[in-house]
C-alpha cells in the first residue's frame, strides 16, 4: 500500500493532441511524469500535424472540452492545471469559466497560437479571449517571442511586453526566446513589484518540436509539488536543458526533447 508520501501531485492539462507525439498533450504528460507528478489529459483539439509543421486542426465540442475537465475535477485532487491549445474562441471563453469556479488551483497558460512551423492553430479572436478572460486567471503565461508580439503588439521588448501582459492579469509571465535569432537563448521571467529574473542557455543546434509544451507542463508539475513561480521556473529550467541536450531527430523535421525521468 503507498503512503501519502507516494501519491503524485496532479496536474489537470487541456491542450491538443499532436500524432506526432513531439508536442501537445504527449509531450505535457512526459514532462509531468518525468517530474513525478500525475497528467490528467483533456483533448481540446484534434490535429494533423508532424517535427515539420501542422496542417488541420479539428476543435472538440466545447461542451465536452468542458465535461472531460470537471470530471476530473470532481474526482481528482487537481493541484495545478496547465492550459495548451484551445484553438476556438468559444473554447476559451468556456475555459475561462472552468477556471472561475476552481480559483484556488494555480494555473500556467501556454498561449499556444502558432505551430513551430508557422502555421496558424487558433483563430483570430481567440487573441482577445487570452487578453481579456484568460490573462486574469494566469499564475504564469508562457508566451515565446511571437506569441508575445502578437499579445503585446504595441511593446518593443521582451520586457516591456511582459509587462504589458502583467497589466491584463496575469501574475507572472515568462517570456520565451527559443523562437529569436540570438547566439544564447534568453528567457525572462517577470512578476509584480518589478521582478525580472533572466534565464540564459547557450543555443543548441537545430530546433525543437514541443519544447514550448514541455516546459509550461514541467513548471505546472512543480506548482503542483508546491514550489513558488520562481522556484518552479527555475526547476523546470534546469530539467529542459537535459531534456533538450539528450533529444532525437526522430522524424523528417525538429528534433523531440528527450522527457525523461532523471
Amino acid at each position: 500500500m503507498s503512503s501519502l508520501a507516494d501519491i503524485p501531485p496532479v496536474v489537470l492539462v487541456l491542450a491538443g493532441n499532436d500524432p506526432s507525439g513531439g508536442a501537445g498533450l504527449c509531450a505535457d504528460t512526459q514532462a509531468i511524469t518525468a517530474l513525478g507528478a500525475h497528467p490528467a489529459p483533456v483533448i481540446t483539439v484534434v490535429t494533423v500535424q508532424d517535427t515539420r509543421d501542422a496542417y488541420a486542426i479539428e476543435p472538440v465540442t466545447t461542451k465536452l472540452v468542458v465535461d472531460q475537465a470537471e470530471a476530473v475535477l470532481a474526482d481528482l485532487p487537481v493541484a495545478a492545471i496547465k492550459l495548451g491549445l484551445l484553438g476556438t474562441p468559444d473554447i476559451c471563453r468556456a475555459v475561462a469559466e472552468l477556471l472561475a469556479r476552481h480559483p484556488a488551483i494555480p494555473v500556467v497558460i501556454d498561449p499556444v497560437l502558432f505551430a513551430a512551423g508557422g502555421a496558424a492553430l487558433a483563430e483570430a479572436a481567440v487573441v482577445d479571449h487570452y487578453l481579456e478572460q484568460l490573462l486574469p486567471r494566469a499564475t504564469l503565461l508562457t508566451p515565446n517571442a511571437q506569441e508575445s508580439r502578437r499579445l503585446a503588439p504595441a511593446a518593443t521588448t521582451p520586457e516591456a511586453r511582459g509587462r504589458a501582459l502583467l497589466a491584463r492579469g496575469a501574475a507572472w509571465v515568462l517570456v520565451k526566446g527559443g523562437d529569436e535569432d540570438t547566439p544564447e537563448v534568453h528567457d525572462l521571467l517577470l512578476g509584480g513589484d518589478g521582478y525580472a529574473r533572466r534565464f540564459t542557455a547557450p543555443r543548441l543546434a537545430g530546433s525543437f518540436h514541443g519544447s514550448g509544451c514541455t516546459l509550461a507542463a514541467a513548471i505546472a508539475a512543480r506548482l503542483a509539488h508546491g514550489d513558488a513561480v520562481p522556484a518552479a521556473v527555475t526547476a523546470a529550467q534546469a530539467a529542459m536543458r537535459v531534456w533538450l541536450a539528450a533529444g532525437w531527430q526522430l522524424g523528417r523535421g525538429q528534433r523531440i526533447p528527450a522527457r525523461r525521468a532523471r
